[in-house]
């Protein structure tokens, strides 16, 4: 095994994955924000302005769909800590071409949110495009990534194009 194999901090010694044990650390108030955007034609983003969308909602429904994916980051990355989910909003705008989403998550617990803050950005998207595909199914999910963090050993950051 390689030097640079040994310093994954989800690798044993031996090459080998496993969950970071946590139990020692205390738990500590984090934070995490990741934003998306599902680009759309002029057709949808009509329908969108005009609530014409035949599904209904897509607001609401994509919403609920990434606060609701946030509670089930263990469930779909092996190596995530069941943590608690304090706190956990999702916001959008229609802007010109494209829904821009923004997902905060908050804990008090021992690791951080920042793959809770992803998912809810990123299923969020992905149930604007199942609500708006029969309008027009050439839209596109771009730029998911993490744009702020705080709390825990590293403390806080935020990307410095955000």
């Amino acid at each position: 095994m390689s030097n640079s194999q040994t310093s994954f901090t989800h690798l044993d010694n031996t090459g080998h994955a496993y969950m970071v044990d946590v139990t020692e650390k205390q738990p500590t108030n984090r934070v995490a924000t990741a934003t998306a955007k599902v680009k759309c034609s002029t057709k949808v983003m009509r329908a969108l302005r005009e609530g014409t969308v035949p599904k209904g909602d897509v607001l609401a429904v994509a919403r609920i769909s990434g606060i609701q994916a946030a509670k089930k980051v263990p469930d779909l990355l092996p190596l995530a800590h069941i943590i608690g989910i304090h706190g956990a909003s999702v916001d959008m705008s229609l802007e010109e071409d494209h829904i821009a989403i923004s997902a905060t998550i908050r804990t008090a617990d021992r690791t951080g949110v920042e793959m809770e803050a992803l998912t809810a950005a990123t299923v969020s998207a992905l149930a604007i495009v199942d609500m708006v595909k029969g309008v027009d199914r050439s839209v596109e999910i771009t730029d998911c990534k993490i744009t702020y963090k705080a709390g825990g050993r590293s403390g806080q950051w935020h990307r410095e194009d955000s």
